[in-house]
């Protein structure tokens, strides 16, 4: 099979930047129901746009590549050894082009194996068919919708919904319940896998098996069919909307599958996927392991964009970092904000690190971006950004208030929104949070100019690095700013309203 690690190559490299043809076209009719001149409108417009960089450029949607987890299927006889062989080098070799993010990590010692290979990585599942060619299907799902996903053990009681007995109610119940606690964390608009029975182990796999379903097919078994319906007509009217933002647009997609379970055990595993849905599948030949066929691939993809471009909300402030409290306290939740200037990005582990440590650098009025990105070198020498969408903040909801008084951060920037410790240490140290469009990789990539340094690179590894980069025109959205005021809470609470009228 002499040409199976360029096919496989290539699969990564289009699941990585060129998203399926069925999720452009749920992305194109949620732009088109969405109301405009709206922070969703805004947001949604911008996705469209980074997804035709993507393309374009042949670089990643999202920074975040995920776990590579790769479905195997060979006819009887066949090496699998071979397969798993060169699904290793070319996850080697995609991630040295920039196209996966190095996101091994050693879960003792922390360390990043920077080639995205390491003891479970990536994820290979294999199995035997009687077809006569080899499917290699591939599954790249970030970390931030990974955090979203959820599981139900029933019957259980649940905020919003009140009690989820056994049966298909009760799954409806969790479903909706599994939308309303993904708010813009999973960045939102997403899609759902759903997998009912099994263990706890099974019933995940068979969530994220309904993903590599088609986003309009139609369930075959009525009952399920039902749900999925119930819950397609039923989760935007929760206005939680893109990026949590409020809106009309919440899913995009909800398949849902069963398989048999203990009679001590009722599980509802679902797995939450972003809208920066990256999935595709390859038929090979299976002597010289060529490409036969693609699965979900846009062959001739369109551009999802307008020509007008991104639109304007009236609220826009533009301002030079470093930032100062007078620039921030004039800020309220809605205003869009457009930085020039310094940015540095920290993310979990240096959050950690400054705990209980003095910067390496002075963060006195900074803007620190909640980012793991791409980073490649270019043939001088010099890092460039490759992808540099932002990351979900609520992971650093221990440190962000002590980090605020301790450095005189005012800007924090991420996605999903913070705690009511950060809210409170906002108000208090005259600091903003900052929404970015999560996943907009490409977007973000082209606002930085200039890379002029990096902290922790040895230690911590690419995403979790100190980068000092130079931004021009990086656009975001007050969501919490520094009177106490916050986006999310608001969004949360309504929608957990609206969720509580629909379980009744």
């Amino acid at each position: 099979m002499n040409q199976l690690g360029e096919s496989i190559l290539a699969l990564i490299t289009e699941t990585a930047t060129n998203l399926p043809a069925d999720v452009r076209k749920a992305m194109k009719r949620a732009s088109s129901k969405e109301k405009k001149g709206t922070q969703a409108d805004q947001a949604l417009q911008i996705i469209n746009l980074n997804i035709d960089m993507a393309e374009r450029n042949v670089s990643p949607i999202c920074q975040d590549t995920g776990m590579p987890t790769f479905i195997v299927h060979t006819p009887v006889g066949v090496n699998q050894i071979v397969i798993r062989r060169e699904i290793i080098a070319s996850v080697e070799e995609a991630t040295r082009r920039g196209k996966l993010r190095p996101n091994s990590v050693d879960s003792i010692t922390g360390k990043n194996s920077g080639l995205n290979i390491g003891p479970g990585t990536p994820v290979i599942h294999f199995d035997q068919w009687e077809e006569d060619e080899i499917e290699i299907k591939l599954l790249l799902k970030g970390g931030g919708c990974e955090n979203k996903n959820i599981q139900y053990s029933l019957p259980a009681e649940l905020e919003h919904v009140g009690t989820a007995g056994r049966d298909l109610e009760g799954v409806y119940k969790c479903i909706m319940h599994s939308i309303w606690q993904a708010q813009g964390q999973g960045c939102s608009a997403g899609f759902l896998g759903v997998g009912i029975g099994g263990d706890r182990t099974s019933g995940y796999a068979a969530a994220k098996d309904q993903l590599f379903r088609d986003v309009e097919d139609v369930n075959p078994n009525p009952a399920l069919a039902e749900i999925e319906r119930r819950v397609m007509a039923h989760a935007d009217s929760l206005g939680i909307g893109t990026m949590g933002f409020g809106g009309d647009v919440t899913l995009l997609g909800c398949k849902t599958g069963a398989i048999n379970r203990l009679p001590a055990s009722f599980f509802v595993s679902v797995a939450y996927e972003c809208w920066a849905f990256r999935r595709l599948g390859v038929r090979l030949d299976p002597v010289t392991g060529a490409i036969n066929s693609w699965q979900f691939r846009d062959e001739n993809p369109e551009n999802l964009a307008g020509a007008e471009g991104i639109p304007t909300t009236g609220r826009e402030f533009t301002f030079n970092t470093p930032l100062s409290e007078e620039d921030v306290r004039q800020l309220k939740v809605g205003d869009v904000v457009i930085l020039n200037g310094p940015m540095y990005t920290g993310r979990d582990a240096l959050h950690k690190y400054l705990s209980t440590h003095d910067s390496p650098v002075d963060l006195h009025g900074a803007a620190l971006y909640h980012c793991g990105p791409v980073m490649l070198k270019d043939d001088a020498g010099k890092w460039i950004v490759k992808a540099a969408g932002p990351t979900t903040s609520i992971r650093e909801e221990p440190y962000q208030a002590d980090i605020l008084r301790k450095f005189g951060v005012r800007a924090v920037i991420g996605k999903g929104g913070m705690g009511m410790k950060t809210l409170a240490g906002l108000k208090e140290y005259g600091a903003v949070y900052l929404n970015a469009i999560g996943g907009a990789a490409q977007f973000y990539a082209e606002k930085f100019t200039d890379v002029t340094g990096v902290e922790f690179l040895e230690e911590m590894g690419v995403p979790e690095a100190l980068w000092h980069l130079t931004t021009k025109g990086f656009i975001a959205v007050v969501t919490m700013d520094s009177h106490g005021g916050s986006l999310h809470a608001v969004v949360e609470a309504a929608s957990g309203n609206k969720l509580e009228l629909l379980a009744v």
